[in-house]
């Protein structure tokens, strides 16, 4: 629920240019990859592997080599009609079912979905192996795609060879799962594996609806398992349950010379640190994952509340109230998702619970609906509170929820797998096309009393510009001192340890794949939304000047990327990456490392 919060405006998409700024950074500088100097190969160049090294590779994998055809190949070639094409791009299973398909389309002046030239539909960690040799002995550009969800645009890249591993999906429960090594060093506990291109609602099917125990996975349900860890992840729950990431007991993990390893508390400790939090991409490609299982609550719950304010003066004072109103009676674990706090003076209440029932939820809401009810001239509530609470095990039983308001959609080709559904929310964000996105820890010595005001104001100052959300489940400030401590043993920005929420601040286009056959219509309107995502984000950066950022929902032009996603996690990152991959063989969009290529990846820089 209210994953991304990917606020939809009118306006255009296109590609124009891509711009990255870079940092120099002294550890990268001190390794010594083999050839400083190294450009990888494009199919125009002499060193493209020839026809005959392509169906060696297809051998090799049993077939499972791709020659991948752009999401509109069918009407480029004379169809008269892309209506049927256009149709299926509405269901997210279709596009992460298509070797070009990406669940976003692109980013102004950042990047445009673009098919890679060739795809490993990997199956076996064995396929990966071969993939990675291949790529490493012909200089090639790697790309590496699962769920295909990555704003940054990570999930493809024109003449590139991907690593699909989508087919990677099996799923399976342990009661007393032991890490490989960690005998008489942990006890075994209940678990989950993952194969590399499972989707969260997929392994919720299994793990909560019918093994009525708890992951912690995203709130998105198509995104991949193995993204969301490697970035950090959340999920709407988080508050009580920590990080995806802190979660994680083992992985298998193929690494840039062509090994598969396994990675854990008790080997290869340094590469299983960077994988959690570390970025997707960046270190090797992850072919199997190891969750812990907890046990699940009885009830989960949800509380919907809109406001609207007849004022700026109001609004402003509306805002002061919920903040002061959060400090008191809503930070702590079982309080979880978001806020939306309007341009138009609107108030947007899409919050989660657990460990509660009904009751307590009214009971804890009660005071600020009184409050906004005893102004009926400043304030119209245009969604009166409503909570409900049901048991736990169907939060993410589609068939069970499923109702006639559209709270889920179904995947309806034929044969589908009914658990194949996802959440209305994502019928906004599919396809979209970003204009700009930005995010923010917003550390929780902020609802202090004297602080309150503060960013209370800064929020309002904000709105003046563009919509402004409230991720409560993205900050661990009131989680429980173990799920801090696991998130801790993290690569990710020890910002979220004290975050009370992430403010994220977001506007684009939806659908938009037909921008991608059509071409880019007039790209004024998306320029000045941009604009004013940055200057929403400047409002709150001037209460939290080094904020920090969550890397899978972050500005593709974030300057100081390294320290926004990594803070001082970012050398020990390093370090891992000359171990592991000397050479940059895999090479994202601001991942670790990445500074020392080009924008596209394609040279090293020296």
């Amino acid at each position: 629920m209210n994953r991304r919060n990917l606020l939809v405006q009118a306006g255009a998409v296109s590609l124009l240019s891509l711009t990255r700024s870079d940092l120099p950074t002294s550890a990268w500088a001190a390794a010594s990859p083999s050839d400083r100097t190294m450009r990888r190969v494009r199919p125009s160049d002499p060193g493209w592997p020839d026809a005959a090294a392509w169906e060696k590779l297809k051998r090799q994998l049993g077939g499972r080599l791709i020659n991948v055809e752009p999401l509109f190949a069918t009407c480029r070639n004379g169809a008269t009609s892309c209506d049927s094409v256009l149709a299926e791009l509405k269901n997210p299973y279709y596009v992460g079912d298509q070797p070009a398909g990406t669940q976003s389309v692109g980013w102004l002046d950042g990047w445009m979905s673009a098919p890679s030239a060739y795809a490993v539909a990997a199956r076996t960690a064995q396929d990966v192996s071969a993939a990675v040799n291949f790529a490493r002995e012909n200089k090639l550009r790697l790309v590496v795609k699962g769920g295909g969800h990555s704003y940054q645009g990570t999930s493809d890249s024109a003449d590139s060879l991907l690593i699909w591993t989508r087919a990677m999906n099996d799923i399976v429960l342990h009661d007393a799962f032991l890490a490989q090594g960690c005998a008489g060093k942990t006890d075994p506990q209940p678990a989950v594996t993952l194969g590399a291109g499972v989707v969260w609602m997929h392994a919720y099917d299994v793990v909560t609806t019918k093994g009525h125990r708890y992951v912690q996975g995203g709130g998105c349900a198509t995104v991949g398992a193995a993204g969301l860890i490697q970035s950090g992840g959340f999920g709407s729950f988080s508050k009580n349950f920590g990080t995806a990431a802190g979660g994680l007991l083992e992985a298998e993990i193929v690494t840039a010379d062509g090994q598969v390893l396994i990675a854990n508390a008790c080997t290869n400790r340094d590469l299983f640190w960077g994988i959690k939090g570390g970025g997707g991409g960046s270190l090797g490609v992850l072919t199997r994952l190891a969750l812990r299982t907890r046990e699940l609550p009885a009830l989960f719950g949800a509380v919907h509340f809109n406001v609207t304010a007849s004022s700026d003066e109001a609004f402003r004072r509306l805002i002061r109230k919920f903040v002061s109103f959060y400090a008191e009676s809503l930070l702590n674990s079982h309080w979880g998702e978001s806020i939306n706090l309007g341009a138009n003076n609107s108030f947007t209440v899409t919050m989660v619970f657990q460990g509660l029932d009904q009751s307590q939820a009214e009971t804890i809401w009660r005071p600020l609906s009184d409050w906004v009810g005893a102004s009926p001239t400043d304030f119209t509530v245009t969604t009166p509170l409503t909570i409900a609470a049901g048991p736990a095990y169907n939060w993410w039983n589609a068939q069970a929820r499923a109702n006639p308001h559209g709270q889920f959609f179904f995947d309806s080709r034929p044969g589908a797998p009914t658990n194949n559904a996802w959440f209305a929310e994502q019928n906004t964000e599919l396809g979209a096309f970003i204009h700009g996105f930005d995010s923010l820890w917003l550390p929780a010595s902020l609802l202090e009393q004297g602080q309150q005001s503060r960013i209370a104001d800064a929020l309002f100052a904000a709105t003046r510009h563009w919509d402004v959300a409230l991720h409560f489940n993205k900050g661990l400030a009131g989680a429980s001192a173990a799920d801090v401590a696991a998130a801790r043993d993290t690569a990710m920005n020890p910002a979220v340890l004290t975050a009370f929420a992430l403010a994220l601040i977001a506007g684009g286009d939806a659908p938009a794949y037909k921008n991608l056959l059509t071409g880019p219509p007039d790209l004024s309107s998306a320029r000045t939304h941009a604009k004013a995502i940055a200057a929403a984000a400047g409002e709150l950066r001037n209460v939290v000047p080094n904020a920090g950022s969550y890397i899978s929902e972050s500005n593709f032009f974030e300057p100081n990327w390294q320290s926004a996603f990594w803070g001082t996690n970012y050398e020990r990152l390093l370090e891992v990456k000359r171990m592991f991959d000397p050479d940059g063989l895999f090479f994202v969009h601001h991942g670790v490392g990445s500074e020392q290529w080009s924008v596209d990846g394609f040279t090293r820089l020296g």
